[in-house]
């Protein structure tokens, strides 16, 4: 079926002499909502913005000071992630809502590039997917991110994508043409290589084995590619043997650099992510309460547990040194993890290949020992 006969509202008014019809949600510059059997179970709120430029709040870590995200809410469906509760500033839920009520910026190019030739732009870094993926499936139907991605390269600004889309292949050649002309970084969110477990905390994604070969694609292309191994699960995917799969693959994909961390449950996550693992793994349900408090961030004893067996597999494996190595300074505030980005990932942050030349030897004890008994 074509496209504009699945909308729920359409783009223009209704039946002669009726009037425009009502939106369905309250939703600032609604155009239409639309359905379609290729996204079952999922409605696209078209939307006109009026600004697409997001400045970071003051204050924060993050190691940028702009955003662009083109489309609010997430197809991917991880159940983990970070960004649920910014779904609630619509009047939609953090849980189902955000999984399946996806809100697309349909000007987003052509607003950004209005933006951009203002004399007042600084030509400060521009960092995509920092909130929800560019490239979920929906980007294969609006085709976004070709024009932001042209856009901020002819303007002269520098810019950096994180996905775990693979749909990212696409603008390969564009990339390229983009690094031409400015810094861009590529970041890869992979944080296991088990195919089960990522059907099942990350439905909507490509699987491990596709993301590593996009990586692998990006490096063939000449291009960047750093990996956010974030998040590490205890209990599910922080054994031995999943790390070390995790960075042996990652070597062998040709990975700039990886930035490790345990799992972060932010108010809105927290929920959603509780109430799948009491009903999904229940023997983990009393773990994760303990292990979490009231808080967002795993205990202090966890990261450093976890710390000391991501850097023994990051040396293992190539990765030489402490660079983009999330825990590297425990004794700070637990936000400063979050701002940690792996080489390749941000434009400047890439100076060649992050691999060592000497992958450590023996198994020190504190990657042997067993999670902290206390969990």
């Amino acid at each position: 079926m074509r496209w504009d006969a699945q909308a729920l509202l359409p783009p223009s008014a209704g039946e002669a002499g009726t009037g425009p019809l009502p939106a369905l949600l309250p939703l600032a510059g609604l155009v239409r909502s639309v359905t379609t059997p290729e996204f079952a179970g999922i409605t696209f709120h078209e939307v006109t913005a009026k600004s697409v430029l997001n400045k970071v709040v003051a204050g924060s870590k993050m190691p940028f000071e702009w955003t662009v995200n083109p489309y609010r809410g997430c197809s991917h469906a991880c159940v983990y992630c970070f960004a649920r509760k910014s779904h609630t500033y619509l009047d939609f839920d953090a849980g189902l809502d955000f999984d399946s009520q996806v809100v697309v910026k349909v000007n987003a190019a052509e607003v950004l590039r209005k933006e951009l030739a203002k004399p007042s732009w600084g030509r400060h870094q521009v960092a995509l997917g920092t909130n929800t993926d560019p490239y979920q499936r929906a980007e294969g139907r609006y085709q976004l991110m070709p024009g932001i991605i042209m856009a901020l390269a002819d303007s002269g600004t520098p810019l950096s994508i994180l996905t775990k889309g693979t749909l990212l292949a696409r603008d390969i050649p564009l990339l390229k043409r983009a690094a031409a002309q400015v810094p861009v970084g590529v970041g890869i969110s992979l944080a296991m290589t088990d195919e089960a477990l990522s059907e099942a905390v990350e439905p909507g994604t490509p699987g491990p084995r596709a993301r590593l070969k996009l990586v692998s694609r990006l490096r063939d292309a000449g291009l960047p590619c750093g990996v956010m191994a974030m998040p590490i699960l205890p209990w599910l995917s922080d054994s031995d043997e999943a790390l070390d799969s995790l960075f042996s693959s990652l070597a062998a994909a040709g990975a700039t650099g990886v930035t490790a961390g345990a799992l972060y449950l932010k108010p809105g996550t927290r929920e959603w992510f509780m109430q799948w693992i009491a009903k999904t793994h229940p023997e983990l349900a009393g773990r994760y309460r303990r292990l979490y408090g009231t808080g967002s961030y795993a205990s202090k004893e966890y990261r450093t547990w976890l710390a000391a067996k991501v850097r023994y597999f990051k040396q293992r494996h190539g990765f030489s040194g402490g660079h983009g190595f999330s825990h590297r300074d425990l004794e700070d505030d637990a936000r400063t993890e979050e701002a940690q980005y792996p080489a390749g990932s941000l434009p400047n942050s890439w100076q060649g290949d992050a691999a060592g030349s000497g992958a450590a030897t023996g198994h020190p004890a504190a990657v042997l020992r067993q999670q902290p008994t206390l969990f």
